[in-house]
């Protein structure tokens, strides 16, 4: 086992369009993918629990040879990104946060919208990027309820996405915002279908490059970087059902791997395969 491992975490699939990005950057690095489907999605849950989830993953990961975690979710980032690095203050830990600020600084109406989670919405981390980095922009947020479980399902382009996007976009385009943040890991994976509702003349944020540089930063500051083009392993590993998260690889990464199935009992992350 290779001890410059990065364990990354999500609620489900959308952790892997970050995991996309740190690929293309960092292929010789060894990674651990957990997707917590056994509770997804982490949207609508209360904070708390939300940070409980968290930390248990997070102590699965490094029980497993993880050296740097990437919390690959928006909603887990604000419920537990502090807590995380407070209780484990050797371990470093890359975050989600949504990406106003470069939208403020792009947007030319000075007009932005950010689609994301409504847990994401409520917490103070949101409240206080927007508070230091969009004075003079105004924000139209939406959560785009029952998105995530179409994505999680892989219906990326049906009438039911489209119709749950065109809800969310249309009034914004209409109020004349230019530039959209993806407040969630999983909407990326939509952004071909946002950008045919909004048009090309809107610009579409997606944070998981920037991420993936930020990985590569904290890896070199803790000499755990692992250089070179060969591909390092990735292992798979879901509380769902294995089968179907199998499925989502193929689908949304051209991606035919093993993936371990794992199962919650008493608060505790048990291998059951």
């Amino acid at each position: 086992m290779d001890i410059r491992t990065i364990g990354i975490f999500d609620s489900g699939v959308g952790g892997l369009s970050v995991l996309r990005e740190i690929r293309a950057l960092l292929p010789a690095q060894p990674v651990i993918y957990f997707a917590d489907q056994g509770h997804v999605p982490y949207g609508s849950r209360q904070i708390e629990e939300v940070r409980a989830f968290s930390h248990t993953i997070t102590d699965y990961l490094l029980n497993h040879g993880a050296q740097l975690i990437v919390v690959a979710c928006n909603t887990a980032s604000v419920a537990a990104l502090q807590s995380l690095r407070q209780a484990y203050p050797h371990i470093p830990f890359v975050g989600m946060e949504p990406a106003v600020k470069p939208a403020a600084q792009e947007s030319h109406s000075k007009k932005v919208g950010v689609l994301a989670t409504a847990a994401t919405f409520q917490t103070a981390m949101y409240a206080s990027v927007v508070e230091r980095f969009a004075q003079g922009v105004s924000i139209m947020e939406n959560p785009c309820i029952g998105l995530v479980d179409e994505i999680e399902q892989g219906n990326l382009h049906g009438d039911k996405t489209r119709a749950i996007l065109e809800k969310a976009l249309l009034p914004m385009k209409a109020a004349g915002v230019d530039t959209i943040v993806m407040g969630c890991t999983h909407y990326p994976f939509v952004i071909p279908l946002i950008q045919s509702i909004v048009g090309t003349d809107v610009h579409v944020i997606d944070p998981a490059p920037a991420i993936a540089r930020q990985t590569r930063r904290m890896l070199e500051a803790h000499n755990l970087l692992v250089t070179g083009k060969r591909k390092a392993a990735v292992r798979f590993i879901t509380s769902g059902e294995a089968k179907a998260f199998r499925r989502s690889l193929r689908g949304l990464l051209n991606l035919d791997r093993p993936v371990r199935q794992v199962a919650w009992q008493n608060g505790r992350i048990v291998d059951i395969d």
